[in-house]
């Protein structure tokens, strides 16, 4: 659980467990987001883009060693 604290221009300011906070951009919040409202974070590992992003650098080593 995350509480908005305030926002500084661009920036939420927000505090959680043991009132550790933390900035935040603003653009990632909800358009109607305020001061006051308790946020859950939800943060998951996108497999596929992973992935992806392995083999494309795989094949740049690749690339790179082969010349």
């Amino acid at each position: 659980m995350y509480i908005i604290d305030r926002f500084e221009a661009d920036w939420a300011v927000l505090e959680g467990p043991g009132q550790a906070t933390f900035n935040l951009p603003r653009s990632l919040l909800p358009k109607n987001a305020r001061p006051g409202d308790v946020l859950t974070i939800d943060i998951r590992i996108d497999e596929a883009a992973t992935k992806e992003r392995r083999e494309k650098s795989r094949r740049l080593l690749d690339d790179f060693f082969d010349e």
